[in-house]
């Protein structure tokens, strides 16, 4: 079907989501929340945009919004501009400091409220996307606590978690950076525990942590200590071995 973003006939199949669409034209729409590898949380709303279907307008989060007729889109009108930069304002509320909040607040002219007193070494907006990268992992070592002004993702009881194999997905996702992850003589420290580094067979570069390794051996029924390479050796090994098929091929 087609629809329309911002006045440009775009081709969308029935079900996919409006910020995949957008995006798939070239038309870029801001997020936080959203990973490709993650979809579907829609908890920072900044991808909200306005939608208009058979004369009627509404609002509606484009990151979970699947497009399942001819509308209307408009991504950068000024209810939304206004509105995404009322939110702004409530995380430059939470996260005086952080960058990227700090980079979005300015192209909307957000600034931080005076009215309310802030942690300016808070860095989390509590999007939930390092919670939905541990879970889709099977490790669930952390989780939204608490609620209110105290609510904060963590391991139980702030204690180092048994479940926790320090592999830094959390930290590679936050879309704020604000889990701390430190990597110094061979050990990565996160969510404060401590984990020891495996080094590439081929490199001899640090690339993931021993309890990773483990994991990945006991969920994926295979042995990764015949393989032990990073993403750069992998990726150089399977390019000659393509080029090793070509070689094959022409003789």
């Amino acid at each position: 079907m087609i629809i329309k973003i911002d006045g440009k006939e775009c081709t969308a199949q029935k079900g996919e989501y409006l910020l995949n669409v957008a995006r798939r034209n070239g038309i870029e729409i801001p997020t936080l929340c959203h990973s490709d590898a993650l979809p579907g949380i829609g908890s920072c709303r900044i991808c909200i945009v306005e939608v208009v279907e058979k004369g009627r307008s509404r609002i509606v989060t484009s990151c979970i919004f699947p497009v399942m007729g001819e509308i209307e889109v408009l991504t950068n009108s000024k209810k939304i501009r206004d509105m995404r930069k009322t939110l702004l304002m409530l995380y430059l509320a939470r996260v005086p400091e952080n960058e990227t909040i700090k980079k979005l607040a300015k192209e909307y002219g957000a600034k931080v409220p005076q009215r309310f007193s802030v942690d300016k070494s808070e860095d989390c907006i509590l999007c939930g996307l390092c919670v939905k990268a541990c879970e889709s992992l099977g490790s669930s070592a952390i989780s939204t606590v608490n609620r209110g002004v105290t609510k904060k993702v963590s391991t139980p009881y702030d204690e180092p978690s048994k479940e926790c194999i320090g592999c830094g997905s959390c930290a590679f996702v936050c879309p704020t950076n604000a889990i701390r992850i430190e990597e110094k003589n061979g050990i990565r420290t996160i969510w404060n525990k401590d984990f020891e580094l495996v080094r590439c067979k081929k490199c001899g570069e640090y690339f993931a942590t021993k309890e990773q390794i483990e994991y990945i051996n006991k969920k994926k029924d295979f042995n990764l200590e015949d393989e032990m390479l990073c993403d750069k050796c992998k990726k150089k090994k399977a390019g000659e071995r393509l080029k090793d098929v070509f070689e094959d091929y022409k003789e």
